[in-house]
Parts: structure tokens; sequence; C-alpha cells
């Protein structure tokens, strides 16, 4: 090998690098494939970007001809609003060998409820577990425990909105329990904690006791 052929590998692994540490929110945003967010086209998405930066008010119409728009946006996450009732968090996570994409998705029902998800630096779906949704009986107290089987009839599942901090790199998951749950079986939720947290530690979204 030539120290020109050299030189030129060594050059587009730099670049393929820089490129990496980079990416940033808006960027992924931006770059996303229509399956992502079919609701919004690439121009769409691209004007929601300029509207934020300048300080614009202005939103965006969408497919169905309802109102988006970017409420907030960092280097590290973006979030905006799809419609009336759907929400949106892109996160970028640094990661050992390359950038990770983090999606959260939040509808109203009319309680919050979230997903998420996680792709690589070109929209392919993480397979590893980066995270993994805590059960039923993960939200439940030590009193909770005590009477699970009572407690899961009652309560077969939460609705759980999600929101990330870069600044500290943490996931916190909201039990809405309160939001649904008749007022005769509000006491069930003394059995649930309120939320639970989760760091990511470059690999993984890590409990947090």
């Amino acid at each position: 090998m030539t120290y020109r052929v050299l030189l030129s590998l060594l050059l587009a692994l730099a670049a393929s690098l820089s490129a990496s540490a980079q990416l940033t929110a808006s960027k992924a945003f931006a770059s996303a494939p229509a399956s992502q967010f079919p609701l919004l086209d690439n121009t769409t998405r691209l004007d929601m970007i300029d509207y934020f930066n300048s300080g614009s008010s202005t939103a965006s119409s969408n497919v169905l001809r309802g109102s988006s728009k970017i409420t907030g946006l960092t280097p590290e996450s973006l979030s905006f609003r799809m419609t009336d009732a759907s929400s949106y968090q892109i996160v970028v996570l640094p990661e050992a060998k390359d950038t990770l994409i983090a999606v959260i998705e939040t509808v109203a029902m009319p309680a919050r409820d979230s997903r998420m998800s996680f792709y690589n630096k070109d929209w392919t779906p993480v397979k590893s577990r980066v995270f993994t949704a805590p059960t039923l009986q993960d939200w439940m107290t030590d009193a909770g425990r005590a009477q699970a089987d009572m407690i899961e009839a009652m309560v077969p599942f939460l609705i759980v909105s999600y929101e990330y901090d870069p600044s500290t790199r943490v996931l916190t998951l909201t039990n809405n329990l309160s939001s649904f749950i008749s007022h005769d079986d509000m006491a069930v939720g003394d059995y649930f904690h309120p939320t639970l947290r989760y760091r990511w530690d470059g690999k993984r979204m890590s409990p947090l006791k």
C-alpha cells in the first residue's frame, strides 16, 4: 500500500469519525427517512428547524393539514408537537462505537403514554438491548409487591410518559395512573412508584436506585 493510498484512507476515516461526532438532534430529525415521520416531509422538517432557530412562532402544516412545531432544541435533543394529541423527542446519545438516536413518541389518551425506540446514525433500528422498559412489578413499591396478585387484577398495565434530560443523561418515566383510574381505585396508586429513572452510561439506559 502506497503512502498516498494510506493517507487517503486515514483522511476518509477521520472525516467519517468527525461526521459521527458532529451529529446533532436537528441533523437527525432532518435526515430521518420518510417512514419515521410520515406526516412530515423533508422540506417541512427543515422549515420547522429554521422557524425555531429564527425565534418564529410559526407552525408548519403536516400531511393531515394539522400544525406541527418544534418546542425545544439543543444539540443533543429536539422536541416537537406532531399533532394536538402527539409529540416526539429525538435524542442523540454518545456511544463508544457509534452515535445512537433515541426517539420518544408520546400520545395523549388523554393521559400521556410514551414508547421509546433506538437507531444508529443512519436510522437503522438497533437490535441490542440498550433499554428494557420496566414491568408492572418494577413499578411496584414493597407494599405493592406484597399484594401483587390483587393489584395486577385491578391494574393490568400502566400509562407512562418518558422524558430525557441530555444535561444529566437521565431518562425519567412518569407514572400517569392517577390520570385515568377512578376515584375509588386511587388507593391502588399508593402501591406504585410515581417515577422511575435511568441514566445513559454510554452503552445502555441503566436503572437508578
